[in-house]
């Protein structure tokens, strides 16, 4: 049966919105107890690019998979549009670090596969893929199979894949994190234009603290034992950022040196 989602949907203002509260979880490692994530609470409205950063161990992967309903909280909720999360949905699209693009497929097959349960024709579809091939640069690599592809173009198939659906809410798991610095910096910027074209709402996890200030409206910084919000910075400067502005270097500093203290 096909999604709730249609390929050329008239997008609500607050689609996309995001409200976490009180979402706590423990998990039970080896006759340990770990606290993965304890009374989160968190507001993203619609159209945000959000990044949440922290040392390892602090809950955002978590976090994001409770996002994605790949898995649920011991306790609280997460509603996406009003609505609570209980399982994964085209509504929520999803890119890993690993781009995990079938290696049979080529770029046009692997991204049209995820509109497959979405409804619309044909045609729509094949002009959907297409749109995106353009929009992320890939055009002319339509018919390449993944292991002809670098790794830049690999995620940017990747992200592709993942607007697809057009969804409400995009999920990114340090989906630059394994890419060069050359090639994660024009990565960047190609994001920050895909996401200004698309205007779907986007958290993204990331270990990289200048990546999260360049990219995102707001950085939700987590801490770890047990997992939860410390802070939340708002990065109100005009984009294109530029990354040595006195702004800029000063919320680096603050947030290195907030994670510096916590690890």
């Amino acid at each position: 049966m096909a999604d709730s989602l249609t390929l050329y949907r008239a997008t609500a203002s607050d689609a996309g919105s995001v409200r976490v509260a009180d979402v706590s979880k423990t998990f039970h490692v080896e006759n340990r107890t770990v606290h993965a994530l304890d009374n989160v609470s968190l507001d993203i409205g619609s159209g945000e690019f959000i990044s949440i950063v922290g040392p390892s161990g602090c809950g955002k992967s978590t976090l994001l998979r409770f996002l994605a309903g790949l898995d649920g909280p011991d306790s609280g909720h997460i509603k996406v549009d009003g609505e609570v999360i209980d399982r994964p949905s085209l509504k929520r699209g999803i890119v890993f670090q690993d781009h995990r693009l079938l290696p049979w497929f080529s770029v046009e097959k692997n991204i049209a596969l995820s509109l497959h349960s979405v409804a619309g024709s044909a045609a729509e579809k094949r002009e959907r893929v297409q749109y995106l091939i353009d929009l992320v640069g890939l055009a002319g690599f339509e018919k390449a199979l993944p292991h002809e592809l670098s790794g830049g173009m690999s995620q940017r198939a990747a992200i592709a894949r993942g607007l697809a659906p057009r969804p409400p809410l995009l999920l990114l798991d340090e989906p630059l994190g394994a890419l060069d610095s050359l090639t994660r910096s024009h990565l960047q910027d190609e994001l920050l234009a895909i996401w200004q074209k698309e205007r779907s709402t986007v958290v993204m996890v990331t270990h990289d603290v200048e990546e999260a200030i360049y990219l995102s409206d707001r950085v939700v910084l987590m801490e770890p034992r047990p997992g939860r919000i410390s802070r939340i910075f708002d990065i109100a400067s005009d984009r294109p950022r530029h990354r040595d502005d006195a702004d800029f270097v000063a919320t680096r500093r603050d947030i290195t040196d907030l994670l510096a203290k916590r690890k």
